[in-house]
């Protein structure tokens, strides 16, 4: 009886520690995805009114894009592990859609892009959030 009793207590206490890493890694990558997104976004306003300097400033954009994509694919590896593969590449879309219309200036198409990449992102973090509401 003892020894089922300590075999539960060490399931049950590796459940909620694998849980408090991987939400915590959930939410600094959203955190951290958000702010680059912010970045991009405050340097896509910048290009869109300034129309000086705009080889250097689309040549910024494109670089930053480029960091967005890479974080991404950094931390898609480790969420993939447990998050679903459908919400993770509503992400990915996104990122590539951003990517994709920097790359041929569309600028006006990246800002409601950004915004419904950071609405995805913190859908993501509050869905596989420990609380009763995500458990019954």
């Amino acid at each position: 009886m003892l020894k089922e009793s300590i075999i539960c207590i060490a399931i049950l206490t590796s459940i909620f520690i694998g849980n408090y890493c991987t939400q915590n890694y959930t939410k600094t990558s959203v955190t951290e995805l958000s702010n680059m997104l912010d970045n991009l976004e405050e340097v896509v306003e910048e290009n869109i009114n300034h129309e000086t300097e705009k080889e250097e400033q689309e040549n910024i954009v494109k670089n930053k894009s480029q960091e967005l994509y890479n974080n991404w694919k950094q931390r898609y590896a480790k969420l993939a592990y447990f998050i679903e593969h459908d919400e993770l590449e509503k992400v990915e879309s996104e990122i590539v859609s951003i990517k994709g219309n920097i790359n041929v200036e569309e600028y006006g198409e990246v800002e409601s892009q950004i915004e419904k990449t950071k609405f995805i992102l913190k859908h993501i973090e509050e869905k596989y959030k420990f609380n009763l509401q995500n458990i019954f």
